[in-house]
């Protein structure tokens, strides 16, 4: 059966009751989509936490390397990486706490949504959050 995204309703609730994100593939670089994004979400209040091996800091978070060094728990895991990194992030994904896998606009594995699911979490792909979030305001 192929992967459907989960209804308006079921993101608004998702980001409504979210309140830490994991961002795979965060740049520290203000022109990059995955700044302006995660800058827009951190401003609506949820709190970001940087995951790329590449970076120390972004957004006045210390950035982790990878999804198993997380120390905290998160709600989300918001993926800015190509569609063909997702299965591989996925399985990390999976041995989280995070109940959410979001894959942003453009970003989309079957078998990444599989491997989450197959966990219990719930699949975002091809979506902005940014996106998803002001859609939720307007409702």
């Amino acid at each position: 059966m192929a992967f459907e995204n989960p209804t308006r309703d079921e993101i608004k609730k998702i980001l409504q009751e979210s309140e830490t994100i994991a961002v795979v593939g965060l740049s520290d670089n203000p022109e990059r989509t995955s700044y302006m994004v995660s800058a827009a979400m951190q401003d609506a209040g949820y709190k970001i936490i940087p995951v790329n091996p590449n970076v120390e800091e972004v957004l006045g978070v210390k950035a982790v390397s990878t999804l198993d060094e997380l120390d905290e728990d998160v709600d989300i895991i918001n993926v800015f990486r190509r569609s063909e990194f997702l299965p591989q992030i996925a399985e990390l994904a999976a041995k989280t706490s995070a109940s959410v896998f979001w894959a942003q606009q453009g970003v989309y594995s079957e078998q990444a949504a599989e491997i989450v699911q197959n966990e219990g979490m719930k699949v975002v792909m091809d979506r902005c959050i940014k996106v998803e979030h002001a859609m939720t305001k307007k409702n």
